[in-house]
């Protein structure tokens, strides 16, 4: 990867506040009045670990639904999927959604997040039939840390590098990523060709004893699985954001360009780490809506 699309990576250093909100703050999830809640459901057991994910589903219908499965972000190491409430331009489109937990550094270290992810996709694809959802229009979504694990277990599909300790389920599609303010690469390309893992108390605690190890920095990057196979993805970024730097997403924008990708790129003038004007919101919420209508709903 050039050197120079890097450079405006700097450091996540000030990033690595995110998902500080209030532990003992839950937000309240407004679901429409025909859809149902099933809290706190386990997905996945490891060591003493229980992950667990809150599901909304439509009314059952003639049809079946499709699946956002959202993941919360905080630098890997802090965030709860409690710190979620935004989900209603999904349930608008009729969507079910999985809003999941997965293990943070200071208990796992990677790739126990995106496993965690991965495997709450193969426990939604085992019961799509009991929960009506179509197991053909699932769409990752996440900001952030989510955002970079959304990627990350999107763009692998049906490709099982980071199906470990999962019940491997199939077959399905992943139809589209939604991605905002992501990590794009954790690694830097040094003049003589080698890799450096960038230098980053986030990243450094997430990769634990590979904290040195380039190829393994590589291999959780979502720029090493761009190809013109991919689904569908929707970026957007704020070109000031002082945590996870714009050309991050810039840096995917032109990798899914040379690929032949679908996706959608949106740049917020100004914009910081999220917490956009209401306008704002509202205009990327509209093309949130535009997008997957035409890349999923069709």
């Amino acid at each position: 990867m050039k050197r120079y699309m890097l450079i405006c990576f700097i450091l996540f250093s000030a990033w690595i506040y995110a998902g500080a909100q209030d532990s003992s703050v839950k937000k309240t999830v407004f679901l429409p009045a025909d859809y149902t809640a099933s809290l706190d459901v386990v997905y996945k057991k490891a060591d003493n670990w229980d992950g667990r994910m809150d599901i909304y589903l439509p009314p059952a219908s003639g049809k079946t639904a499709p699946l956002l499965i959202n993941i919360h972000g905080g630098a890997w190491r802090k965030g709860r999927k409690e710190d979620q409430s935004g989900f209603d331009t999904y349930f608008k489109l009729g969507f079910a959604v999985a809003n999941i937990s997965y293990r943070l550094s200071p208990e796992a270290k990677a790739p126990a997040a995106v496993e965690d992810a991965r495997c709450a996709l193969m426990y939604m694809v085992k019961h799509a039939a009991a929960m009506n959802i179509d197991v053909n229009r699932i769409v990752f979504a996440g900001s952030s840390a989510g955002a970079h694990l959304a990627l990350l277990a999107g763009l692998t599909a049906d490709n099982h590098i980071f199906d470990k300790g999962c019940e491997v389920a199939g077959p399905f599609r992943i139809a589209a990523v939604i991605a905002q303010s992501t990590p794009a690469i954790l690694y830097d390309s040094l003049p003589d060709g080698r890799l450096k893992v960038l230098p980053d108390d986030a990243i450094y605690e997430w990769l634990g004893e590979n904290r040195n190890n380039a190829a393994f920095a590589k291999m959780l990057s979502p720029v090493t699985y761009v190809a013109k196979n991919n689904p569908p993805v929707f970026l957007t970024h704020g070109d000031a954001d002082p945590r996870v730097p714009y050309g991050q997403s810039v840096l995917l924008d032109k990798l899914f360009t040379g690929a032949g990708v679908p996706h959608t790129f949106i740049t917020v003038p100004g914009g910081l780490h999220g917490g956009y004007p209401k306008e704002k919101q509202q205009e990327i919420k509209a093309a949130i809506t535009d997008f997957l209508q035409k890349q999923v709903l069709k």
